[in-house]
């Protein structure tokens, strides 16, 4: 039984027409564990969209889970603003050796709100506040969050044009590979800083993402992140890596910036920074950056203490060594190598690209990617697509999947490929 069939359905009734994904996935969902969803029916799904890449270690994992137990049962606290608590302390104490110390990062971390658009707006106005400048740069089809601040400096029209309101103090440069590797990295961009008569004001900060997922996959090279890292030095602009989706071991590394070998300024974490799907966002800055005033940047539930303990048991899980990491990047490669086989045998319009364990299949059209994801979708498979058309067919099955999980979804995929092309080219 699906949505439609429920007549008259709440969730029409009742709820907002914004709702999205419940459109593309019309059944109602009842429980999850591990990498499968299951709906009122009994029926599995697997999973790989991973909550937008909330869920790096699966539905309802059983050691997070029992954690989160036994602190709700000892009456842990659940709402703490930022007062000091056990949960937040075992947080940051295990967040620094897990995290910090192994990769000698000196920052400082700040809890702005519970998800990542708070943490992207913490950044941009941190940064405005050290610099006294305005201007913030971000690059083609990034996407940093839903409200105003961070929409400013997101690409897509489509999600721009739900702000109602001009976006202003934002400009977009060039992302890697836009221009097609034709014009030298940063060329235009530093062209405008150089002169004065270019019309740019001096940034504050340059915001990317590694991993651009909600923009279509797009991947920049080492080489490409760490000219950014030189340019915004030598032009006194702070550097902002938003890793939202890319961190917390998605491309391999618990940061995705670390492959380039660089420290950002600034830094923003959500999404399975928790562990559970529970909501928790950190910026994280250099100490000479914290000029905040007490209470100059707050929120209500930015203190999120059952989050603390299921982001504990995350990191004392999964990065105390470097086993996910390895497990990871080996799935890498079984994930790209199925992927190339399946754009074989001259299959036009399809091209593949990603890094750790998100993936992307580009489509020459997105009318040819949504049927993708919908024949997936009857046969048991949860997949989104991204890119600013739809294009993009976007992978991201949690870290803790099996390997006969991974070729499960791997296998489907190609069924619906294969399935949605011909059908599509009848």
């Amino acid at each position: 039984m699906t949505i439609t069939d429920i007549a008259p359905s709440v969730f029409e009734t009742v709820e907002s027409e914004v709702r999205s994904y419940c459109r593309a996935w019309p059944v109602v969902f009842e429980r999850a564990t591990g990498s499968r969803l299951y709906d009122e029916q009994g029926r599995p799904y697997l999973d790989f969209f991973a909550g937008a890449g909330s869920l790096n270690y699966g539905h309802n994992n059983p050691v997070l889970k029992r954690a989160l137990l036994d602190y709700l049962a000892d009456d842990g606290i659940t709402h703490g603003l930022d007062m000091s608590t056990t949960a937040k302390r075992d947080f940051l104490e295990t967040f620094r050796s897990t995290v910090l110390e192994p990769r000698a990062l000196p920052y400082k971390v700040m809890f702005p709100g519970p998800t990542g658009t708070n943490a992207v707006e913490a950044a941009l106005k941190l940064a405005r506040k050290v610099t006294g400048r305005e201007t913030v740069v971000s690059f083609t089809n990034a996407f940093h969050g839903m409200s105003l601040g961070s929409l400013a400096v997101t690409g897509n029209a489509a999600k721009r044009a739900g702000a109602g309101v001009s976006l202003h103090h934002a400009t977009r440069m060039p992302f890697d590979h836009y221009l097609g590797d034709r014009v030298p990295d940063f060329l235009w961009f530093e062209r405008l800083l150089d002169d004065p008569g270019s019309g740019l004001d001096h940034p504050a900060a340059v915001i990317v993402e590694t991993v651009q997922g909600e923009g279509g996959v797009n991947v920049a090279r080492a080489e490409w992140l760490r000219g950014l890292s030189e340019l915004c030095r030598r032009h006194d602009m702070l550097l902002i890596v938003d890793d939202v989706q890319m961190g917390c071991g998605r491309t391999g590394d618990f940061f995705s910036f670390e492959e380039a070998g660089i420290t950002p300024d600034i830094v923003t974490l959500s999404k399975s920074i928790s562990g559970y799907g529970l909501p928790l966002a950190l910026c994280l800055f250099r100490p000479e950056l914290d000029v905040w005033e007490p209470g100059e940047h707050n929120g209500t539930f930015r203190g999120n203490n059952p989050a603390f303990v299921t982001a504990t048991a995350a990191l004392d899980a999964y990065w105390r060594d470097g086993a996910l990491r390895e497990r990871t990047l080996g799935r890498a490669d079984r994930v790209e190598s199925a992927l190339l086989d399946l754009c074989g045998g001259g299959r036009a319009g399809l091209a593949v690209r990603g890094r750790g364990l998100v993936w992307g299949l580009e489509f020459a059209d997105g009318e040819r990617a949504e049927a993708v994801c919908r024949r997936a979708f009857e046969l048991g498979l949860l997949l989104e697509t991204s890119g600013p058309r739809g294009e993009v067919v976007k992978l991201l099955p949690p870290l803790t999947a099996t390997d006969d999980e991974l070729d499960e979804g791997l296998g489907i995929l190609a069924r619906s490929v294969r399935h949605a092309t011909g059908r599509l080219a009848a």
